[in-house]
């Protein structure tokens, strides 16, 4: 799949935390992540766009406007330093366009070529078809699935934890 026209990535800095913050104040993208309302997410965002001091984390744009962000959460001790849990996200507007596999493909590249990582993981929900199809796509296997890990008023929801090594 190819990205649409005008698509470029860089290098996440700090002023991109308004687009991180506007689509997850989305109930349908906050759904996906563990986050589970304003309060939290306002917790979450410094420790999230904080990673672009590091230039672990993307931001793919179309036309010079951010339309997704990609992060590496870099493990602060030596024992761990070879692995990474990471986030993505795409603008619900610009998903399903080759965005988030483009963006994946580059954070691959990142982990393994600049950051030295062997592998790199992650949690999805199971009702996130497109994350999973976006996932397996990348290479990523299921490790492990926990049911019942996420709860959403009286709604449980099964953890499946992904990894690929890189």
């Amino acid at each position: 799949m190819t990205e649409p026209a005008g698509f470029d990535i860089r290098y996440t800095v700090f002023e991109d935390e308004v687009y991180l913050r506007k689509w997850l104040s989305s109930e349908k993208m906050l759904h996906y992540f563990p986050m589970g309302d304003q309060k939290e997410v306002d917790e979450m965002i410094p420790s999230w766009i904080g990673f672009a001091k590091w230039n672990c984390s993307l931001t793919g744009m179309i036309e010079g406007v951010p339309v997704a962000i990609g992060t590496l959460f870099l493990m602060p001790y030596r024992k761990v330093a070879h692995h990474c849990m990471f986030y993505l996200i795409v603008d619900p507007a610009w998903q399903k366009k080759g965005i988030g596999f483009s963006l994946m493909k580059n954070l691959k590249h990142l982990a393994k070529d600049y950051f030295r990582l062997k592998m790199m993981h992650l949690d999805v929900w199971e009702d996130n078809e497109e994350g999973l199809r976006l996932l397996y796509k990348s290479g990523f296997k299921e490790i492990t699935k926990q049911e019942k890990f996420v709860k959403e008023n009286d709604r449980y929801l099964a953890r499946i934890l992904m990894n690929v090594y890189l």
